[in-house]
């Protein structure tokens, strides 16, 4: 997270002055992502595939809006706040769909509960960055 606060903060428009929620909220995006692909990977390998297609499904999903919510949540170039706001939203409701799914398989399968560990606490962290921007004054 240190390099994305460092590099946001080294922004020619951003001058240092940084989002410490939306900073947060990116790093914990770009994890997710990563949490959910290997998920529906580990899925795709176990015995049970067959039953776990809606999670490998949300996981996927998930992923990929992580990926577009962190990915646009970093570009502070004519950035449009209120676009932001609406990812962080889509992706905090992704968490949690995803979140809930894992969780119906974390007992058999361990990535499944770090999957739906990791989806809640993005789900939280794009909570708190979209509560933190600040959309009227943007307009």
């Amino acid at each position: 997270m240190q390099h994305i606060q460092k590099m946001i903060a080294a922004h020619p428009q951003v001058r240092g002055s940084i989002n410490e929620a939306l900073v947060s909220c990116v790093a914990e995006c770009f994890e997710c992502a990563q949490i959910c692909i290997s998920c529906a990977d580990s899925c795709l390998a176990e015995e049970s595939v067959a039953e776990l297609q809606q999670c490998i499904r949300l996981n996927l999903d998930c992923a990929d809006i992580c990926l577009a919510a962190g990915t646009a949540g970093i570009r502070r170039t004519g950035s449009n706040e209120e676009f932001i706001v609406q990812l962080m939203d889509a992706c905090a409701a992704a968490c949690r769909d995803c979140a809930q799914e894992c969780q119906k398989h974390a007992q058999m399968h361990e990535h499944c509960r770090m999957c739906a560990e990791h989806c809640r606490r993005c789900e939280q962290a794009c909570y708190a960055a979209s509560e933190s921007i600040d959309v009227s004054v943007a307009s």
